[in-house]
């Protein structure tokens, strides 16, 4: 399962069925868990941990030291879960003490080739990274969230799940949940109906989906404004509700609108 032009680590913790590819570099820290395939002249080092099922194209850079210049040495992790798909020359770097000591990739997602993500980023699960999107230091993109191909995402930016970013959006300011954001600098244009219903969200949540963007969006109410409307004309007990809200007031950057 181990190509004899690999080197491994004496440290390194591979389980029995991980495969892995000619001329590949495995560090001291790195963990792989089962059923993980690690492909021909990668390189995974740092305190790393790889959990299930995950496919490790050729080429990937994982677990790098970031590309900061307050990042001293200190110990620092990268984690990433189960089942994602990493193809040609993604980076993922390790975190910093600044950010929590953790970068953090969650389960199912893909990151297609040259795509990149930064120190103390979080990436949580059913996530894109298409060619060459480019994460910076301590983003945080929720489920299902897509970004397009040459975007890129300025630092503490938020993105919110089931957003659709096109091709070479610059994102500058929070993304709330749900939406469709393009341009340079991006803003926000509409509420991702297509990807929505075929996640099977009911018509009663796309209804009030689609009233919540209008209040935040199209209906020139300050934000402040628009969450109090949104507490007082919907039922925080609906999920999409919920989500919504929480993700309005927990916004440090503002929201590209």
């Amino acid at each position: 399962m181990i190509h004899p032009t690999a080197i491994i680590a004496p440290g390194a913790k591979l389980d029995p069925s991980v495969k892995v590819g000619p001329y590949a570099v495995i560090g001291e820290d790195v963990s792989i868990g089962a059923g993980t395939s690690v492909g021909p002249h990668t390189v995974i080092e740092g305190r790393t941990e790889i959990g299930a099922e995950n496919q490790i194209f050729q080429f990937a850079s994982i677990g790098a030291v970031p590309q900061d210049l307050k990042f001293h040495g200190e110990e620092s992790t990268l984690k990433i879960g189960d089942r994602n798909k990493v193809r040609e020359f993604v980076t993922i770097h390790l975190g910093t003490e600044d950010g929590g000591g953790v970068t953090r990739i969650g389960s199912d997602n893909l990151f297609m080739a040259y795509s990149h993500v930064a120190h103390d980023c979080i990436v949580r699960d059913h996530v894109i990274l298409a060619n060459c999107a480019t994460l910076a230091g301590h983003v945080e993109i929720d489920d299902f969230a897509i970004l397009g191909g040459l975007s890129a995402v300025h630092q503490f930016t938020r993105i919110g799940c089931h957003v659709m970013a096109s091709g070479g959006s610059m994102i500058a300011q929070d993304v709330a949940p749900y939406s469709i954001v393009q341009g340079d600098r991006a803003s926000t244009v509409g509420v991702n109906l297509t990807g929505l219903k075929r996640r099977g969200y009911s018509a009663e949540a796309l209804a009030n989906i689609k009233q919540m963007y209008k209040l935040v969006f199209r209906s020139n109410l300050k934000l402040e404004d628009a969450i109090v409307k949104i507490e007082t004309d919907f039922s925080a007990a609906a999920e999409e509700v919920a989500t919504y809200l929480g993700f309005l007031k927990k916004s440090k950057r503002g929201l590209a609108r």
